[in-house]
């Protein structure tokens, strides 16, 4: 029975893998967050101004990515459903009421693999402690 529990584990899929960052494209990641993503989230990651601030309709607007933003506290399943799904679905899927996302579902334009790649630039910018919170947060303890 060990056996075969560790044959499974060993064979785990890669969204089980030890980090999903390595060997992303990164420089295909830029060019999707461009075209993507940099209209909301700022071509520097730098977010919308007053992202903390609910807009009259009560949705905030949307937050840097850089390391000054709240990216880098989720784990990536997380983000990569945020991404995909949209912020509403994957809040309300979680539990999370009361709040208005403004994000759209990209499931219909990314695949998996843009979202990571995109992912991955955007985590390329933040400072090793801050990467190393996010791994965390993801895998547990290593």
């Amino acid at each position: 029975m060990r056996g075969l529990l560790l044959a499974f584990i060993l064979a785990a899929p890669p969204s089980f893998a030890d980090h999903l960052f390595e060997d992303r494209d990164i420089a295909t990641g830029a060019a999707l967050y461009a075209e993507n993503c940099a209209a909301c989230h700022g071509a520097e990651l730098q977010g919308q101004p007053d992202w903390r601030t609910p807009g009259t309709d009560g949705v905030l607007p949307a937050p840097p990515h850089d390391v000054t933003g709240h990216t880098w506290h989720h784990d990536t399943p997380m983000l990569m459903a945020y991404t995909l799904d949209g912020g509403q679905a994957t809040l309300e899927a979680r539990g999370v009421t009361g709040f208005k996302s403004g994000m759209p579902a990209f499931r219909d334009t990314l695949s998996e693999d843009d979202v990571l790649d995109i992912l991955a630039y955007i985590r390329a910018s933040w400072p090793v402690e801050a990467q190393n919170v996010q791994r965390q947060r993801t895998h547990g303890a290593d």
